[in-house]
């Protein structure tokens, strides 16, 4: 498995802990940053990030800034991206279940580090339930 990451600064100390976690599983991680908690800007890492998914380089992808909010709206441009934010294992459960989300979006101010790493644990073991629920995520990309 692949995985694409980025975050903006509010979001990288977890990055860095998260890639921790998928390294120690066998997972290979492209990283595309940021690499510090210098103020940047989100979009500038949402959008690589939510190409390598797009693109099929990824299988999945993770954000993170600060809210969430910010760097999932910019990955949700993307046509064939259904980036989630998610604040519980619960939430992240979900959106793969029920909505094949194809980006897990962390809200690295809201969160522990643990929280962070056990949603993320959550989201990598869920698989899609399709079903009724393809038919709902056929219906979310624009033509």
């Amino acid at each position: 498995m692949k995985i694409a990451i980025g975050a903006d600064h509010a979001g990288f100390e977890l990055k860095e802990k998260i890639k921790q976690l998928l390294t120690s599983k066998s997972i290979e991680v492209k990283d595309f940053g940021t690499h510090s908690t210098e103020s940047v800007d989100y979009p500038d890492y949402a959008h690589p990030t939510a190409n390598a998914v797009e693109n099929k380089d990824a299988d999945l992808g993770i954000l993170l800034c600060g809210s969430g909010n910010g760097i999932a709206m910019a990955a949700n441009k993307h046509q064939n991206i259904r980036a989630a934010i998610c604040w519980t294992t619960e939430l992240a459960e979900l959106a793969r279940q029920h909505n094949n989300a194809n980006i897990l979006v962390l809200p690295a101010r809201f969160i522990s580090e643990e929280l962070g790493l056990n949603i993320v644990e959550a989201y990598l073991n869920t698989e899609f339930e399709g079903g009724r629920h393809q038919r709902r995520v056929d219906k979310i990309a624009c033509s």
